[in-house]
């Protein structure tokens, strides 16, 4: 597993055998009413049109559509924070878009009926494609985003202050209406690799390395890569804030130990999900010079127009609830005392200088398992399609749905699992706590920002 902790600079949690991940997954009950919709949902992903109306393409924004919803009690400062953008959304010729309200305690298909669609059916003038939540997880859950990620374009902003939307806003209207745009044709990879640590080395060796050796000059890009000795604090701190005459790259990838705190530590709002890196020295052994923080976001930070990708534990958010060690009988135990999106995406997003245009990460902890399969062999088709499409110009919460296959694929084969087990049929434990801990995995990628943002490839000198 990934993580570590910021008391004790060990593990987050021991790593699970395999009998006792397969005791957990056998005490998870099964809806049948999910598993039909999973499978129904899994024949429209895989069509050219994504469970749209025949002949409308998801990457045509106006006629995907657009939406953006608010918490029904939400400030009046945030909606109107968010108005310039939504007008902005609304120019252009065609576009269907609509502002649309959560209700405390609603259901994902509570909500959905509410707005006249269904899960199955993507009905873009009721419910559009393309969804922003404002409002964060404790005001909109994130069960619900996830649910609604299966079948949609979705994305978060989770800000403490109607300024920080308000920012957002500007910063991503003016990208996308300016004659040119700040960044380089370039993407920039940073992956830490420990001598003493088997998942960094998963993950620079057979996620980092393999993307950025094969990703970024397929669509055209030039690559820099700050890996395993050089991908320090300073370093990070540097792709942030490039020197004189160089421009901040188009993509950033990131893939690093995410730093978890305890429920109630003080420091775990604005610290869980900061990057460990290369300067953490040895397991038990954790300071402030060992990871990056949002405190540690440069003032003079240049990420504007910029989409951030952080393989990392929590490096998008933390539930309040422990997704994955709840056993049979009892309630999932908090980790949180609420929910929240973590600190450092959204320093990136809200930059007085202009901010990213998108964050991509991860609720939860993150596994392996996202980049070695149950087979042993890598996974990294979701990756590259991510990665790929976002360098194709494509609307960032498109760009990541092959994470979204990958769920549906593997929870409707979960479920046949449970089925089997229910009916007496013998359910290896392998196959099972395999099955079971790459579905949570791949559903948690969730993406920060306006899921329309997409990059201007077509200005890129």
């Amino acid at each position: 597993m990934n993580g570590v902790s910021g008391l004790t600079g060990e593990p987050l949690i021991p790593s699970l055998d395999i009998q006792r991940a397969a005791g957990l997954a056998r005490g998870r009950s099964t809806d049948p009413g999910l598993a039909r919709w999973l499978k129904e949902v899994w024949k429209k992903l895989t069509s050219q049109w994504l469970g749209l109306p025949l002949g409308v393409d998801p990457l045509d924004l106006g006629k995907a559509g657009w939406g953006v919803v608010f918490h029904a009690e939400e400030s009046a400062a945030v909606k109107a924070a968010l108005e310039p953008l939504i007008e902005h959304r609304r120019a252009r010729p065609g576009a269907t878009v609509r502002v649309l309200d959560y209700r405390t305690g609603e259901g994902w298909r509570a909500w959905l009926t509410r707005h006249g669609a269904e899960p199955g059916s993507v009905l873009p003038q009721r419910v559009p494609y393309y969804l922003l939540l404002a409002g964060d997880p404790a005001a909109i859950p994130y069960e619900i985003e996830l649910l609604l990620a299966v079948e949609y374009a979705v994305g978060r902003l989770g800000f403490d202050s109607a300024e920080e939307y308000a920012r957002y806003a500007e910063s991503l209207i003016e990208y996308e209406t300016a004659a040119g745009v700040p960044t380089a044709r370039r993407a920039d990879f940073f992956a830490t690799r420990h001598a003493f640590d088997s998942a960094t080395q998963l993950s620079a060796d057979w996620l980092a390395r393999p993307l950025a050796a094969g990703v970024p000059g397929r669509y055209g890009f030039a690559t820099r890569e700050l890996r395993a000795a050089s991908a320090t604090k300073a370093g990070l701190a540097e792709l942030f804030r490039p020197p004189l005459g160089m421009r901040p790259p188009a993509l950033l990838f990131t893939a690093a130990h995410g730093l978890g705190w305890p429920r109630g530590d003080e420091r775990q709002r604005a610290g869980q999900g900061a990057l460990i890196c290369q300067d953490w020295p040895a397991p038990g052994v954790i300071d402030r010079h060992c990871y990056f923080a949002a405190a540690d976001f440069p003032a003079d930070a240049r990420v504007h127009g910029t989409i951030s990708f952080h393989f990392a534990c929590y490096g998008a958010g933390t539930p309040q609830r422990d997704e994955y060690l709840v056993e049979k009988g009892k309630s999932p135990p908090e980790i949180a005392e609420r929910p929240f999106v973590a600190a450092l995406p959204n320093a990136l997003l809200s930059h007085p200088q202009g901010g990213a245009l998108a964050v991509v990460g991860h609720v939860e902890r993150a596994w392996g398992y996202s980049i070695l399969g149950a087979s042993g062999q890598p996974q990294l088709l979701p990756f590259e399609n991510a990665l790929g499409g976002i360098l194709l110009g494509w609307p960032v919460g498109r760009a990541v749905s092959s994470f979204r296959e990958r769920y549906v694929a593997l929870v409707a084969g979960l479920l046949k699992l449970h089925e089997n087990a229910g009916w007496g049929l013998a359910v290896a434990d392998e196959e099972l706590a395999a099955s079971w801990v790459e579905s949570n995995d791949a559903r948690n990628y969730a993406v920060l920002g306006d899921p329309a943002a997409r990059l201007r490839v077509e200005v890129m000198d």
